[in-house]
């Protein structure tokens, strides 16, 4: 599934990376580029009924918390994200994440970071945003635990 978030929808955008979503965001659309990216295949998701009744698979989210947005649509989607693909989008851009050269990390992360495990560093090759699993990746896990994608039967990541 792939995502086109209205302007309103910015938080559900990043968690929607979070889980793996390929989801287009911007603060805003010039004209015809809502458009442009339901031509491409994009489910819309919006606040706005206005919005939702023009396109014909358009999701309307009606709540207004990110928590109770991304349970909705777990409830309408639904939403079935695989845990291997949890983290592997940039947060700020959508592009997929790679795996850095050893000496390019050594570069732009802090020391620590690059001692601890320099194989679970990835970077953007868009934006150039280095990511790596540390205490906010955990704090991620146990928001998506409280939202319901992670049981506790599952392993962690």
């Amino acid at each position: 599934m792939r995502f086109v978030c209205d302007t309103m929808l910015g938080k559900l955008a990043k968690w929607l990376r979070i889980l793996g979503y390929d989801t287009y965001y911007q603060s805003y659309y010039p004209a015809g580029a809502l458009d442009q990216s339901v031509m491409e295949g994009r489910r819309l998701l919006t606040r706005r009924r206005e919005t939702a009744v023009r396109y014909a698979d358009a999701l309307l989210i009606n709540a207004d918390r990110v928590g109770k947005q991304i349970i909705e649509l777990k409830e309408k989607a639904p939403l079935k994200p695989l845990p291997a693909k949890w983290f592997t989008r940039c947060l700020v851009c959508n592009t997929l994440l790679e795996k850095v050269e050893k000496e390019k990390a050594r570069e732009n992360v802090p020391e620590y970071v690059f001692y601890q495990d320099v194989s679970g560093i990835r970077v953007c090759p868009s934006c150039g945003r280095y990511y790596w699993q540390g205490s906010h990746r955990k704090r991620m896990r146990a928001q998506l635990e409280a939202w319901g994608f992670i049981g506790k039967q599952l392993t962690p990541l």
